[in-house]
């Protein structure tokens, strides 16, 4: 019998602001080990004790970005430690299962058993606001942890995908004197145009020491020790990059590079867009479902 239209689980704030959204618009949602709901009174929404209870009789999963963590459900709290096999074994035929960066060993036995799998990280519109929301909180972090202005400052932003020709055009937008760094010709090109002052990334060592704010998008580590030696001394890294893949942080931590590791800022810092944003794309593609 189905008792919910939706159950949450585990994510983190912008997941968990999902349920009021949606029990708003009149649906049925189950919620569990989700972030900061525990007094949340909406009558549409109820607490399941257990992932088992919040899965069964329920439509429609959704879940956090990433889908899991160290091989167990992604819960920003750690409330719970929900394995991936368990997670498995309470899914049934014809559910549909939403959440982001979702292994693909994962997704192929889902589909093995009819249970279909929607990637928010895979929908190009969901990853460009996602990467919007990663720049505002990026250049927040950095002011929170430095008392100068980004204004006239030299500004340093590793990589040009994505999440990097955002946050260097909100970072023009303040004024602050960009460079963008890259190894990819195609994207020095672009950013030239744009009217930024571009390095490759090959000569990243010889001119870290310019640069005042440094942001890093790159998932490889290219602040290595030899490079981080010659990091100002009052400059400051931010690092975006997935699991702190883009930066030495041993010897970082040796040098006393005031660096800082900044995952999950669209959840930190833009849980209520981001929320009325994954509702949006759930609904779309539940249109013939619910």
């Amino acid at each position: 019998m189905i008792k919910f239209d939706f159950s949450i689980i585990g994510g983190d704030r912008r997941i968990a602001c999902m349920a009021p959204i949606l029990a708003d618009k009149g649906y049925r949602v189950a919620c569990f080990a989700t972030v900061g709901l525990t007094e949340e009174k909406n009558p549409r929404i109820y607490h399941a004790a257990s992932i088992k209870e919040a899965l069964e009789g329920t439509r429609v999963i959704i879940a956090g970005i990433p889908l899991v963590r160290d091989d167990c459900l992604f819960c920003e709290e750690q409330t719970s430690e929900i394995s991936i096999s368990e997670l498995q074994r309470c899914l049934r035929k014809h559910q549909k299962l939403f959440g982001g960066v979702i292994p693909e060993d994962f997704r192929q036995t889902c589909e093995e058993r009819e249970i279909n799998c929607y990637d928010f990280m895979r929908d190009e519109p969901l990853t460009l606001f996602n990467a919007i929301s990663t720049a505002e909180g990026a250049i927040l972090e950095a002011l929170l942890h430095k008392s100068s202005n980004l204004h006239r400052s030299n500004t340093l932003v590793l990589g040009y995908g994505r999440c990097g020709k955002v946050l260097a055009d909100k970072l023009n937008g303040l004024s602050a004197c960009v460079t963008v760094c890259s190894n990819e010709d195609r994207e020095l090109a672009l950013a030239a145009a744009l009217g930024f002052d571009t390095l490759h990334l090959s000569s990243l060592k010889q001119n870290i020491g310019h640069f005042e704010y440094i942001f890093n998008t790159i998932p490889v580590c290219v602040l290595r020790k030899s490079c981080l030696a010659n990091v100002h001394k009052n400059a400051i890294i931010i690092d975006i990059a997935s699991n702190q893949s883009g930066a030495d942080y041993e010897a970082a931590k040796l040098l006393h590079t005031n660096i800082h590791f900044c995952p999950g800022l669209p959840g930190k810092y833009a849980s209520q867009s981001g929320a009325a944003r994954l509702v949006q794309y759930v609904l779309q593609c539940c249109r013939n479902f619910l």
